[in-house]
């Protein structure tokens, strides 16, 4: 007895939606198992797909691959190192200045709530914050209890930060030499109709995404330096910092990171809040309608529904590493299924070649 189609298509979508629900737990329960060993061979990885390009410009200039990498790993510890020495200790003195003031920010903020009260009943309006006050007084309690259990472990998390560095550096280093080798040695295992579109479209959606994110963030972080500077915002370096680091999440990275800045200055300043708020949108809306369709364009292809979908499931597995690489995953699963679909895997732009030079090294 044959089911009919739409009964098949039933069944299909019954069952797809628990596989999947069932898929995301057991990743969430894998990484948080191996989360620290994922996210040093993610970071590695993300930052070997970045280095590729200034290798395959020297590789060009007929500099051997092996050459190559060491000239482009050591010009980018040098930028590290400068950065390091110059704005990372600002940042940092600039964050544990924010995290001793927020007591006090919060404090004015409590003090302002209960004028307001007073205000309202000399008024007769019937306004009633006693609610919000005791709980901006329980978040001054718990902000001090943090402060105070951090300061304990600030230096042991630098020094693992550091150490994490290294690894980053070094395994993106050998994956830069011997990363082909490996993952080519894999996608043998797969046929070839599913191998060749899953390769092209991984390097394609991987290396322009965090390309063109990194490129706007920065973008962010250098206009609006400035702009706080003139508006004589507080901590002006760690909150443009805060709203660029915030967009390489997409979609709704940008929202998170102004609100959580505008939401901080407003605890000081309700004016000056504004006055942030409208310059960070304006150079978002800059960044989102002159900037973004010439990096990003549509390589991804994804309705901006699964985008949200897709960064609501990277972060319930992998918290913010997870919602980093979710788009670009979720992109490289749909380009290898239309190749597949479509039989056309030639059709990809592929921005990594198969190296053959290592046996001349």
């Amino acid at each position: 007895m044959r089911r009919s189609p739409s009964l098949q298509r039933l069944l299909f979508y019954g069952l797809s939606g628990p596989i999947v629900a069932l898929n995301v737990w057991l990743l969430s329960v894998l990484f948080s198992y191996f989360q620290h060993p994922i996210t040093i061979l993610s970071c590695a990885a993300i930052l070997a797909f970045l280095l590729n390009y200034p290798v395959k410009f020297f590789e060009r200039a007929r500099i051997s691959r092996t050459q190559a990498v060491i000239i482009v790993l050591l010009f980018t510890l040098t930028l590290f190192s400068i950065l390091g020495v110059t704005l990372v200790p600002m940042v940092i003195d600039q964050t544990i200045q924010l995290l001793n003031k927020i007591p006090d920010w919060l404090s004015s903020s409590q003090e302002n709530l209960v004028q307001l009260e007073a205000f309202a009943k000399q008024r007769r309006l019937p306004i009633d914050l006693r609610v919000l006050s005791n709980q901006i007084n329980a978040s001054i309690q718990n902000v001090v209890q943090q402060l105070a259990g951090g300061a304990v472990g600030l230096a042991g998390t630098l020094l693992s930060g550091l150490l994490n560095f290294v690894l980053v550096v070094v395994l993106a280093f050998y994956m830069l030499l011997y990363g082909d080798r490996v993952w080519y040695g894999l996608i043998n295992l797969l046929p070839a109709n599913i191998g060749i579109p899953l390769t092209k479209s991984l390097q394609l959606n991987f290396q322009n995404f965090f390309l063109s994110q990194i490129l706007l963030a920065l973008f962010m972080v250098v206009v609006l330096t400035p702009i706080f500077l003139i508006l004589r915002v507080p901590f002006a370096l760690l909150f443009a910092v805060l709203i660029g680091i915030s967009e390489l999440i997409p979609f709704i990275g940008a929202t998170l990171g102004i609100g959580t800045v505008t939401l901080l200055v407003l605890l000081q300043n309700w004016w000056l809040a504004v006055q942030v708020a409208i310059a960070a949108i304006l150079m978002q809306q800059i960044k989102d309608n002159l900037l973004s369709p010439k990096l990003l364009g549509n390589f991804i292809g994804l309705n901006p529904i699964w985008i949200f979908v897709a960064i609501l499931m990277g972060y319930e597995i992998a918290n913010l590493l997870g919602a980093l690489v979710a788009v670009p995953i979720a992109g490289t699963i749909k380009g290898t299924f239309d190749a597949i679909k479509n039989g056309k895997s030639s059709d990809f732009m592929s921005t990594v070649t198969i190296h053959h030079d290592f046996e001349h090294d």
